[in-house]
């Protein structure tokens, strides 16, 4: 689906700049619903316009096909929906978020726009033609089958565009990581005590990991996205749209989109029901989850840098206080994890509003579409800026993680074996409690010699046997550490 440039002078004209399109339906709801949306704060996201302006323009198409719409009243309609879709008439759409919870106003508001639009083309073109909002442009169709579907398509095509490149990008640089450093060992940390060693690049491989398994998720979720329910129409038995009509125009959209749409199976549960965004935005969750953790552990690893671990440095890309010169704060971590808690909060909202269907429709569908869409785009945009400014320029401070390892007292976990766990305990103790290291605490007590304590305890030894380089080609390249 073709979007528009933000730079477009087309796409930001405003007030007198512009003629005013929509009709008294649009007027009416812009004047009763006055939350914000006249000053552009909380307006309907302009992919759904965009993705209820496609459906216009595959529904004008097969009308025109089947000889109900004249060629020229067809290509009409295509034609403004292919402006709006090029952003020229963004601020035709001035209805907020907070109206029908069915999207109808707003749906009406297209229709409209298009049907005025088509007139002035038809007449360009020297057609006198009339084009009606609801008897042409919305012929076969209800807001009840068209907002869920314009729903689905925008979230499907936001994702394809926004979201799935930034954690492609993520993972690309996570496991550029994970195999630099897989031979890096550092003390591993369980409950935030010391534990016993593992190499960087296993942990940013778990962190790899995690991500690689949402993004599945994600995607599978999105394949549900392209279920629509034309054909519904206003409760699913599908009045006034006739036989065949919805199918060909779901294939229409197919070859608009370059994804495999197709017809919800049974269009009842399709119009009562907002299960398959309920799931996607589920998904996004768990991500955000994820995302959150990856984040706090990055601020953990580079937290002091003389006063904590201190064991990963961040670029340096602004002052990170007002008043100590020189601070550098982990910016980019904190803002991913402020975007995670965002999308944790839409997605208690949108189960909230997939729970609330009632009897042949679900209302809070305005509601769904904007937390969807906005998850989409914060988790992408904030996905990409932790990656270009953070995760990019992450380095190793390799001395830090060998002085925290040497001074672990969790390395004592490697003579378990040899004189059991009880006395391997009373080492770890003696040697915390005077100060002391494991070796000259071994030999203290007569466990074992120095020499015996430097052949069982090696770190390097006792990070497993699991490499990066099983998980994820690492090339041939030597690693650091």
């Amino acid at each position: 689906m073709t979007r528009p440039n933000a730079s477009d002078p087309q796409s930001s004209k405003q007030g007198a700049e512009a003629a005013v399109l929509w009709g008294p339906h649009t007027e009416r709801t812009r004047q009763l619903f006055p939350l914000g949306g006249a000053r552009g704060e909380m307006r309907m996201p302009l992919e759904v316009v965009y993705a209820i302006a496609l459906i216009k323009k595959a529904a004008a198409r097969v009308w025109a096909r089947r000889g109900v719409f004249s060629p020229a009243k067809g290509e009409a309609i295509a034609a403004a929906a292919d402006e709006i879709l090029a952003g020229r008439h963004d601020d035709q759409f001035p209805l907020p978020v907070w109206q029908t919870g069915s999207g109808t106003h707003t749906h009406i508001n297209v229709n409209e726009v298009i049907a005025r639009r088509a007139e002035e083309i038809l007449a360009a073109r020297g057609v006198d033609e009339r084009v009606h909002p609801y008897d042409d442009v919305n012929r076969g169709q209800s807001s009840n089958d068209v907002f869920p579907s314009a729903m689905h398509i925008a979230a499907r095509t936001l994702a394809e565009e926004r979201l799935f490149p930034a954690l492609e990008e993520f993972l690309s640089v996570l496991w550029e990581k994970a195999c630099a450093y897989r031979l890096t060992v550092k003390l591993g940390r369980t409950h935030l005590m010391d534990a016993v060693p593992l190499t960087f690049g296993q942990e940013i491989s778990g962190w790899a990991a995690l991500v690689e398994a949402d993004l599945r998720r994600i995607r599978e979720a999105a394949a549900e996205l392209e279920e629509l329910a034309l054909g519904g129409t206003a409760v699913g038995t599908g009045l006034n749209a006739p036989e065949g009509f919805a199918e060909e125009v779901v294939e229409e959209l197919a070859r608009l989109t370059g994804f495999p749409l197709r017809r919800a199976e049974n269009p009842f549960a399709a119009l009562s029901g907002q299960n398959a965004l309920a799931r996607f935005h589920a998904v996004l969750r768990v991500l955000a989850a994820d995302l959150f953790k990856i984040a706090g552990d990055v601020r953990l690893l580079a937290s002091g840098p003389r006063g904590g671990l201190g064991e990963i440095r961040l670029p340096a890309n602004e002052a990170g206080s007002s008043i100590m010169p020189g601070k550098v704060n982990p910016t980019q971590a904190e803002m991913l994890q402020m975007v995670a808690v965002q999308v944790m909060g839409y997605d208690a909202a949108v189960g909230f509003a997939a729970a609330l269907g009632q009897l042949e429709f679900t209302t809070f569908r305005p509601l769904v579409a904007y937390n969807v869409l906005t998850s989409i785009k914060l988790l992408g945009d904030a996905v990409r800026s932790f990656t270009e400014f953070a995760l990019r320029g992450l380095e190793a401070d390799e001395r830090a993680m060998r002085e925290h390892l040497s001074r672990s007292l969790m390395l004592v976990t490697a003579l378990s074996p040899r004189i059991g766990y009880e006395r391997a305990a009373e080492v770890a103790r003696l040697a915390q409690r005077e100060g002391i290291t494991l070796r000259e605490a071994a030999a203290r007590l007569g466990v074992l010699t120095p020499e015996e304590f430097d052949r069982l305890v090696r770190p390097e030894d006792m990070v497993g046997t699991f490499l990066v380089r099983e998980a994820h080609f690492c090339g041939d390249g030597e690693a650091q550490g």
